[in-house]
């Protein structure tokens, strides 16, 4: 009979070996791969290689690639029934990386291509010597925090709050706010406080509801306090108090994974300061100002096996926009990996969490983008034309596109136009979010690359967009996490103050003075502006308006409403009133004759041709007709 010690170490044994089978068969997976595309890469004549441009993807197959890769996994798994081959297949990884590395350099060279090409080989050397850290992520003790140390955490969250309030709500009153995206949302929520329903006639120049443009539920979750107060300004302190909000999964996650109270004071002032995150709110309000708060949310709830947490989180970020499925899906596959390969006892609640949170991200996926497709405006896949090689505008053509040259998605990746935002994304958290050798966290880099990175869409990859709140969860708990396993408490303490430094200089310098100039031109010139408010005040709240790009948000409160430069004339001479901003000449560029001559002065014709007639002005900046 077997001792009770002896059955210990039997099942130590088997769970050590299940795991190395698990991590075995995940690296032949990647060697495998990486061979098929090498091979495959290779076949291309020189001129087809430039992965700048399409062609070569074009001339790859699919289907040779899946049976080379299937051929190299039967192969590997016969051998190493025989014979330990893991550093091997480690070590020739890292060949093959390197062998395609050089034949996309020679064909596509760029200094920032060299550079992320050297730090993935890199990388790979590290993972040949020591191998993925398959121990178990050791229990921490949660620590309570000294109260100053919250009271002061709270501090920099008002303070947060009325900077990122200050500045838009200075968009608002300096009438900085465009059409483009704020005034459509001031729209829609006036008609969903009448209504209840989405509906927007500024959007697409007539009557349709913004969710066949995204589908965003999670909007009704502001609408109560919208209620309250039913303005624009409103709209832009909501979304203050929304990415406020952050703070409190950020904090209980670092108090979950050991973090002194000091140290968590100091995660959230780095987020609070990290210049893609106030940064984001910098052209109004959207629907991915939750993501951060709402993913943050979701990986706590993972973090404390918190079913219901969990749950609500992962429905809420379902809710946020057609794409969030993606963030969701992603943090599934994390957990469904980190369960199998790192658990001593494989958690099966864990796992099955996992599975449930991938099949229902997917599903919706498909579902609402599907819903686009027929019955909406359509899927917005060309911001990924540059991955399209088939001429198609299926999302499934950027998927095969990485798995038949992965070199395409690093080299589109570190664009030129792309290493500020890397930096000023990357930086602030000193790398951290890159520092570990549990490769499975690798995975919550998913998000950072396929959202901000492959894109060619300029807007993916500027952090004074909206598109930066996703990939900020998973690199904030990134760093959370691999911070965590720094043991020695000053060691974490050097690396956060250090964190803390460089994303002050950063907001400081691109962020502050960026913020300041709305609230300052508000206050400023705020006699200017209220004339403009007088004269706009004018027109009824039930006429049907025509306005310029800058005037619709303060128009927004009415059924009808269409933007001069992309309505179309007939629907412009049905409303009662149009509100012209005499300086914006790209508003008048489509009534200009043959594309030339003063494009107001045709419009001004056009309007008293049709009745309109001077209503009201100010000084040489608006101009008002009503229709007689």
């Amino acid at each position: 009979m077997v001792g009770t010690g002896g059955a210990i170490m039997l099942r130590e044994k088997s769970l050590s070996l299940q795991k190395r089978y698990v991590s075995g068969v995940v690296r032949q997976i990647i060697l495998s791969w990486l061979n098929a595309v090498m091979l495959e890469y290779l076949r291309l004549p020189g001129a087809l290689r430039d992965l700048a441009r399409l062609d070569g993807l074009a001339q790859m197959s699919l289907i040779r690639v899946i049976a080379v890769f299937c051929g190299g996994m039967l192969l590997l798994s016969v051998i190493s029934r025989f014979v330990n081959t893991a550093k091997v297949e480690r070590w020739a990884v890292v060949g093959i990386f390197g062998i395609l590395s050089i034949a996309a350099l020679r064909a596509s060279f760029t200094w920032a291509f060299l550079a992320v090409c050297i730090l993935a080989l890199i990388f790979l050397v590290v993972f040949g010597f020591c191998g993925w850290d398959g121990q178990p992520e050791p229990a921490v003790k949660q620590k309570q925090a000294h109260r100053i140390w919250l009271w002061i955490t709270v501090g920099l969250s008002i303070a947060f709050f009325l900077f990122v309030s200050a500045w838009t709500v200075g968009r608002v009153y300096s009438f900085s706010t465009p059409t483009f995206d704020f005034g459509i949302f001031c729209q829609m929520f006036y008609n969903m406080k009448e209504s209840g329903l989405p509906m927007t006639t500024v959007e697409r120049d007539g009557l349709l509801s913004h969710f066949a443009v995204h589908v965003s539920p999670i909007y009704y979750v502001l609408l109560p306090f919208y209620a309250l107060a039913p303005t624009p300004a409103a709209l832009e302190a909501l979304q203050a108090a929304v990415i406020t909000s952050a703070g409190i999964p950020l904090w209980k996650i670092g108090k979950h994974h050991g973090l002194t109270g000091a140290q968590r004071m100091l995660v959230c002032a780095v987020l609070f300061l990290y210049p893609a995150y106030s940064g984001g709110t910098s052209y109004d309000i959207h629907e991915n100002c939750f993501l951060t708060p709402l993913l943050l949310w979701l990986f706590y709830g993972i973090d404390r096996k918190n079913a219901v947490v969990t749950a609500i989180a992962a429905i809420l970020t379902l809710m946020v926009k057609e794409d969030a499925a993606v963030y969701v899906a992603v943090i599934a596959l994390w957990l469904i990996v980190k369960t199998v390969l790192q658990s001593q006892i494989i958690d099966i609640r864990n796992l099955v969490t996992g599975i449930v949170m991938l099949a229902i991200s997917l599903g919706w996926f498909f579902l609402v983008t599907g819903y686009l497709a027929k019955s909406g405006d359509g899927v917005m896949t060309y911001r990924y034309s540059n991955f399209m090689y088939d001429g198609s505008s299926s999302l499934l053509t950027v998927i095969k596109s990485v798995i038949l040259n992965p070199m395409k998605a690093v080299y589109e990746c570190v664009d030129t136009e792309k290493l500020y935002f890397i930096a000023m994304t990357l930086l602030p958290f000193l790398g951290l979010p890159l520092l570990t050798r549990r490769y499975e966290r690798y995975i919550l880099l998913i998000p950072y690359i396929l959202v901000n990175l492959m894109s060619d869409y300029q807007y993916q990859h500027d952090f004074f967009f909206q598109y930066t709140f996703g990939a900020t969860a998973f690199l904030v708990y990134l760093a959370v996490v691999n911070l965590a396993d720094i043991r020695i408490n000053w060691q974490r303490v050097t690396v956060l103050a250090a964190a803390f430094i460089v994303s002050a200089a950063c907001f400081y310098k691109v962020v502050v003075p960026k913020a300041i100039h709305y609230p300052v031109q508000a206050v400023r010139y705020y006699d200017f502006y209220q004339n403009i408010r007088d004269a706009l005040s004018e027109i009824p709240d039930g006429a049907s308006v025509t306005a310029a790009t800058f005037y619709t948000t303060y128009l927004s409160q009415r059924e009808t409403l269409y933007d001069v430069r992309y309505c179309s004339l007939e629907h412009m001479l049905e409303t009662q009133y149009v509100v012209l901003k005499m300086s914006a000449d790209s508003d008048f560029k489509k009534y200009a004759a043959n594309g030339e001559g003063n494009g107001f002065e045709n419009l001004v014709n056009l309007l008293e041709g049709n009745g309109y007639a001077p209503y009201k002005s100010v000084e040489d900046t608006l101009v008002i007709y009503r229709k007689k």
